[in-house]
């Protein structure tokens, strides 16, 4: 650059590249919501494997599907889940004050009431297992001046006790030194433990006094559970915790401005999801259709997959091709559904077999098929076996055919090869409809392209409407493409068969830049099933010439 260069020599200068590599998404990251036991409510919880799930939800509970269909999604292998606890409207939080009456405080809540001022503490978030809490509070912080009683600073401990095989186990603790009820203070208690616990919460009201110092330190008493110095949460005269109803169809999908049910996904960016599964949505008597509406459309919105489960009353090919034309909405490229449901063995019943959508179990085989061979590979075939599933009717090929033209996938279990998805097509894939949807990794692979190259190009955002911009454009994305196509997710022998990409004065007009547009034209040849094969054999005569 001119007036740049001060004395004669070499000058080294870095020239941008224009290179702005296009990273494709996650393809199977799936989000689940129905009731659980315990954990925060109308948020989005990402689960990296089971028992992460139960440190966080509780793990399996008889009442909740979607804790089956989770367990089946980690064996199947499904890899990131997001779990969205809700809850009905008559589900109580266990509450209580910490009173200041030093008797009542040692003696274990045995004599008489608290004298009125209290700390109030809560259960982090409703549900019967907050109960199991219990805290306490001890002195070993300074004091304001000598014959005051009065802490300065304490110390708060909580635990989880509970019951198992008939002995008492802290299941989790939590100790916070050095807090305060000095709202100016930077330990004060409040902001300390809400934004920290994961077990309890302060309310922000009636935050009161301390009980007075019993000599108790709750500290060392965490281990003892029979330990005089803590006081139970749900116990009177606080409120105890409840589960309350299962939720109905309105706390299933939620408001978008709340944030709540299915909506709470909005929440989870930069990450996304790409396999929607409401298990407890076929166990609606009512709302059943208006669950499954706002999934789909918020499916599409999110560029995903929904995977729907079907009533445990469909039972027969007859009935389930009658609840398909009737109750659901037949015709949506961004769904699947599959007939029978599941069994699995229970747990929680002695292993007895359960009844359960295949929801889970399908996800997990569709994280599975795409890391081993792409998402552009049909979930279905002797790669997509069921694990710990099986079918609860066993179906035939006159029946599998009948099931397959109407966009119905089929469960079946094979000699050798065991339980098997065996079809993959959407809810558009009826042979009368002949949409180009009609294949499921047809689909996925096109909200794959669309969502990384959504996710990829925001920096053309504001970027100067040009041939400079477009060539840039051309070369990203085609990389991008190129690879896809290396890795054989296109038909096609040369990329010039497999993919195109346009951007340049054809696609985008003057008048396009005026109005601050750019257009870019992507197009591709997918890999479609191979649903039917054909083997010809012929006889010949006479003797064949090698």
């Amino acid at each position: 650059m001119a007036g740049t260069y001060t004395y004669p020599g070499v000058y080294i200068e870095e020239i941008p590249s224009g290179v702005r590599t296009i990273t494709g998404v996650s393809t199977s990251d799936t989000a689940f919501i129905d009731f659980f036991p315990r954990g925060p409510v109308d948020q989005a919880v990402r689960c990296t494997s089971y028992p992460d799930f139960e440190r966080q939800f509780g793990g399996l509970d008889t009442r909740s599907e979607a804790s089956y269909a989770i367990q089946q999604y980690y064996l199947n292998g499904g890899t990131v889940a997001w779990v969205i606890r809700v809850v009905a409207a008559n589900a109580q939080t266990a509450t209580r004050p910490l009173p200041d009456n030093p008797n009542y405080y040692a003696s274990g809540a045995s004599v008489g009431p608290p004298s009125g001022n209290s700390l109030t503490v809560k259960a982090a978030n409703p549900g019967l297992w907050g109960n199991n809490l219990q805290v306490g509070v001890d002195y070993k912080g300074t004091r304001r001046g000598a014959g005051t009683n009065e802490p300065l600073e304490f110390n708060l401990a909580v635990r989880e006790v509970v019951e198992i095989r008939g002995r008492k186990q802290v299941l989790a603790s939590e100790v916070y030194r050095n807090l305060s009820l000095d709202n100016t203070s930077p330990r004060y208690i409040k902001s300390v433990i809400n934004a920290q616990s994961s077990l309890i919460a302060i309310n922000d009201v009636s935050i009161g006094e301390l009980p007075q110092e019993t000599g108790a330190d709750v500290v060392s008493a965490l281990g003892d559970t029979a330990s005089a110095a803590f006081l139970s949460l749900g116990v009177a005269p606080g409120l105890v915790g409840v589960d309350g109803d299962l939720p109905g169809a309105t706390e299933i999908i939620g408001t978008p401005l709340a944030k709540s049910g299915i909506y709470a996904l909005n929440n989870i960016q930069p990450f996304i999801f790409s396999i929607l599964c409401i298990p407890a949505a076929a166990n609606l008597a009512a709302g059943l259709g208006s669950v499954l509406t706002a999934a789909k459309e918020y499916c599409h919105d999110k560029r995903a997959m929904l995977i729907v489960d079907i009533p445990e009353a469909i039972d027969t090919p007859a009935a389930m091709i009658t609840w398909t034309n009737g109750i659901h909405d037949a015709n949506d490229r961004n769904a699947a559904v599959y007939f029978p449901r599941l069994q699995i063995p229970d747990p929680l019943n002695e292993y007895r077999l359960r009844n359960v959508g295949a929801s889970g179990t399908l996800a997990g085989v569709y994280a599975r098929v795409d890391a081993t061979r792409g998402v552009w590979k049909a979930p279905a075939g002797t790669d997509a076996g069921l694990g710990g599933a099986s079918p609860v009717v066993l179906l035939e090929d006159q029946t599998n055919g009948d099931l397959n033209q109407l966009g119905i996938n089929v469960l079946r279990t094979f000699p050798i090869f065991g339980a098997l998805s065996w079809g993959a097509r959407t809810l558009e894939g009826a042979d009368q409809q002949a949409s180009e949807w009609k294949y499921i990794p047809v689909r996925r692979t096109a909200l794959f392209i669309e969502e990384s190259l959504y996710q990829g190009l925001k920096w053309v955002v504001f970027e100067p409407n040009d041939e400079p911009l477009w060539a840039q454009i051309r070369l990203n994305v085609g990389a991008f493409m190129n690879d896809l196509f290396r890795r054989g997710a296109f038909q096609g022998a040369t990329p010039r068969e497999a993919y195109f990409v346009k951007c340049d004065k054809d696609t985008t007009t003057q008048n396009d830049i005026n109005h601050g547009i750019v257009n870019i034209l992507v197009g591709f040849a997918p890999l479609k099933p191979a649903e039917f094969v054909v083997v010809q054999i012929q006889q010949i005569a006479g003797q064949v010439q090698v």
